[in-house]
């Protein structure tokens, strides 16, 4: 049972690395800067993916593993940037959302219906737009209000930016899910038993 419990272990962490290594990779493509401070990445995509391959509590852990990174100042964000600095920028909000998305993504997730691969890609989509848009932007304009001291509503209105954006990526999202539903039916998406 240890050798069982072993190996469990070992492929949970092995996934929580390969997702912070997915974020990094990520990281890669060029930014967009936009005059609000806070740049376009494809990252956002990497924290529903997370959500919704992992579940809430290993995409959690997967996010929380790349901003520890991040923090310790290897420069895996888009543009090469990293450090405890980035933390104070504006896009700090989105950046401290990352974890939590992913782990309300993933609690979605479990959640929401599944079975035939176009129901589970449904879910994903309905999962990313929840935790990986809605939840993500709002952590976003907090940051945006607290660090840039912008006004809220001029802070929502700067987000908006970003939403065609991200429904694209939740789109992807759900296109990778649908994806690795009819490649592995058994994985357990959300961290659903199966």
């Amino acid at each position: 049972m240890t050798a069982a419990l072993s190996r469990k272990a070992s492929h949970s962490m092995a996934l929580v690395a390969l997702f912070a290594a997915l974020m990094a990779v990520m990281g890669l493509i060029p930014k967009i800067d936009l005059p609000l401070g806070v740049p376009i990445t494809l990252q956002s995509l990497g924290v529903m993916l997370a959500g919704c391959l992992l579940g809430a509590r290993r995409g959690f852990q997967s996010m929380l593993l790349f901003l520890a990174a991040v923090a310790a100042g290897l420069p895996l964000l888009s543009g090469g940037r990293g450090g405890l600095g980035v933390f104070m920028a504006p896009s700090a909000g989105y950046l401290v959302g990352y974890a939590l998305a992913a782990g309300v993504t993933g609690a979605l997730m479990r959640t929401l219906p599944q079975g035939t691969p176009l129901r589970t890609a449904a879910s994903a989509f309905i999962a990313s737009v929840l935790g990986g848009l809605v939840f993500l932007h709002a952590m976003g304009i907090a940051g945006l209000v607290l660090l840039a001291q912008m006004p809220l509503d001029k802070a929502f209105l700067a987000d908006l930016v970003f939403v065609p954006g991200d429904l694209v990526k939740c789109a992807l999202c759900a296109v990778v899910v649908h994806t690795v539903a009819k490649a592995l039916p058994d994985w357990p998406f959300g961290g659903r038993e199966r």
